[in-house]
């Protein structure tokens, strides 16, 4: 089998790798192997990250919304119950941003919770 020398090849690679960890700290950015291992765990935390992003603005909207709902004397999950027994479709993203932005709004929409609770008590 004929020997292979990858020079340009492996340059480019090695090129692009600490093209990418420019500004990591000390040998990171300036030697290959350290810098691929970084940037293969900086690549990972990322991905992580993009997920994890989605977790906790969820969480803040749900805060928001239940400040608000406690603002209006219920709970979250009897305005959230309340709104799906109304057949009212806002997302959580859509309620906070009501909740902090406009409070006649969302005193409205508390008012249409609660009345679907009591009409599916009845």
């Amino acid at each position: 089998m004929p020997r292979v020398k990858r020079g340009p090849k492996r340059a480019a690679a090695r090129k692009r790798v600490l093209k990418q960890t420019e500004g990591f700290f000390l040998t990171k950015s300036k030697l290959y192997r350290a810098a691929q291992e970084a940037l293969e765990k900086a690549l990972k935390y990322a991905y992580t990250g993009r997920r994890l992003k989605k977790r906790d603005f969820r969480a803040l909207w749900i805060t928001r919304i239940n400040a608000g709902c406690r603002a209006h004397d219920m709970s979250y999950s009897k305005f959230m119950g309340g709104l799906k027994a109304a057949g009212v479709d806002l997302n959580r993203k859509m309620l906070s941003e009501i909740a902090i932005q406009d409070d006649e709004a969302f005193a409205s929409l508390v008012a249409t919770a609660k009345s679907a609770i009591a009409a599916k008590a009845a």
